[in-house]
């Protein structure tokens, strides 16, 4: 919005993202709850539903049944480690900008590079258990206190064999989101 480019990227691979990977996955055993910079709030109505029925379809694609735990903790701990990706891509913005505007821009250059990822042949998941534990992430990469870590991307080579790439998310048809005005 107005050319303000909030947007702050940080690329890890190597042993910066095997540690954060490593370090997630022990707060995540110690039971330690998550204080992400951007407190995300539990979606109700319609948006819960939708929700719900992703995990249902990509538990699915899985093999991984609703009683069972042990693999239901296996996919959310992947979640923790960017999906096994050897990159991730961190986007964060300086804590002084107004969130909404930001938010906007973030959610914008975010599709961008998804999009971008694809003229490459790489897959992409944007997600945010990567950066739950923001301190661990800082702690890695150098990103400043200043700094509110908003998302992340997993970024490689996909897997097509793999499951949850087979995932085709159902969207909502556009006459259930759009109205026309002025179009008679």
């Amino acid at each position: 919005a107005m050319n303000t480019q909030p947007w702050e990227i940080t690329v890890v691979s190597g042993e910066a993202l095997d540690n954060i990977k490593r370090d997630n996955i022990q707060m995540l055993a110690s039971g330690a709850v998550p204080n992400p910079d951007m407190p995300s709030r539990r979606f109700e109505g319609v948006f819960r539903q939708r929700q719900v029925e992703l995990a249902i379809q990509l538990f699915q694609l899985m093999g991984i049944a609703r009683e069972d735990k042990e693999k239901r903790a296996e996919w959310m701990q992947r979640g923790f480690r960017f999906f096994d990706a050897p990159a991730a891509i961190i986007i964060s913005v300086d804590g002084s900008l107004h969130e909404s505007w930001s938010l906007f821009d973030i959610g914008t250059i975010s599709q961008t590079v998804c999009l971008a990822a694809l003229n490459y042949g790489l897959g992409t998941c944007i997600e945010d258990q990567g950066i739950l534990y923001p301190k661990i992430v800082r702690k890695y990469t150098g990103i400043p206190e200043s700094k509110r870590i908003i998302t992340s991307i997993a970024i490689g080579y996909p897997d097509w064999d793999f499951p949850a790439n087979k995932l085709e998310s159902k969207r909502e048809p556009v006459e259930s989101i759009t109205t026309w005005c002025g179009f008679d």
